[in-house]
């Protein structure tokens, strides 16, 4: 797994612009989930990739967990990675006990707090998801119903469960295709929450049609700008006059593919050209394409074409 950008739990989390919430604790009071879950799980996550928005995407390994989650200023939704067991959750009189195992999905609403009792080592990836982003995702899809998350533990949800731990295989230490993987994961997943762990669950009907051929052509052309270009989510619908929720799905009409998966096969592409057409270094190639290191554009070009660079260009000459 390549290592995504690191954050200092003991900082918090970026502060996200937010409403009152109708929650017992003002939300300035709150802590931000990173800070809560290092306090109460005596540890620091494995690593943690941050989204400009105040989301984020924390990977953590704890041993057994006996304590109390103090109110929260994210909503927070964890996917289970580990082998199973059996967990308590107590929320005031209420008691849950469920089965930690693959394909569930836990949340804790924002502002919640509730006693944990799980006896064995956890593995587990979590989002924290502040409320101003769930609520534009359904501005954006023009969803009126309530917003108010439910809580869940334990609860059967192999797809959202499957995109949460993606989160970690995914990331390949290029700046721009995995701030833009983080910006279509963390939508992709407000929409999927809104649609199915909400006190009123909806259908967000497809959208239909693609995008125009003069703005198609303008985010491609951003797409194929140089690895310093800003080809984040919200600069592309920016420049199409849509919200980010819209343009992702005319992007995919048009395409084929999403706007990350349109730039990671365009970065494949050009990576393949320079290592035919040019006797450029592989480490030269690596930070041309904007990959931290040659391990990392190593380990990219071989999740998608099964061979390294260096063996690829000494097949193709």
């Amino acid at each position: 797994m390549s290592k995504p950008v690191l954050h200092n739990s003991s900082a918090g989390l970026p502060a996200a612009a937010e409403a009152p919430r109708p929650n017992d604790q003002p939300n300035a009071e709150r802590r931000p989930a990173d800070v809560e879950m290092a306090r109460v799980l005596h540890t620091k996550p494995v690593s943690m990739a941050l989204d400009p928005s105040g989301s984020a995407i924390a990977h953590w390994k704890h041993e057994p967990l006996h304590d109390v989650v103090e109110p929260m200023s994210h909503h927070v939704i964890m996917a289970y990675n580990g082998s199973m067991q059996r967990m308590e959750r107590r929320t005031g009189r209420s008691v849950a006990i469920g089965t930690f195992r693959p394909g569930v999905l836990i949340i804790i609403p924002e502002g919640s707090s509730s006693r944990w009792d799980i006896p064995k080592p956890v593995d587990v990836v979590q989002l924290y998801l502040p409320h101003t982003v769930l609520k534009r995702v359904a501005d954006e899809a023009d969803i009126a119903t309530p917003l108010d998350l439910l809580e869940r533990t334990a609860h059967p949800d192999p797809i959202t469960s499957r995109l949460i731990l993606s989160a970690t295989d995914v990331l390949e230490s290029n700046e721009a295709l995995d701030t833009l993987f983080r910006h279509q994961l963390i939508d992709l997943l407000a929409t999927r929450l809104l649609a199915a762990h909400t006190g009123s669950p909806t259908t967000i009907q497809p959208t239909m049609g693609g995008l125009s051929p003069k703005v198609l052509q303008g985010a491609i052309e951003r797409l194929r700008s140089d690895s310093d270009a800003d080809v984040s989510l919200a600069a592309l619908a920016s420049d199409a006059g849509l919200s980010r929720f819209h343009f992702c799905r005319a992007f995919k009409e048009s395409t084929g593919l999403s706007p990350h998966a349109w730039l990671r096969q365009h970065r494949l592409e050009q990576a393949m050209n320079m290592l035919r057409d040019t006797d450029a270094s592989v480490v030269s190639i690596a930070a041309e394409l904007g990959y931290a290191s040659q391990t990392a554009f190593a380990a990219a070009f071989r999740k998608l074409t099964g061979e390294t660079p260096s063996d690829w260009r000494r097949r193709m000459r």
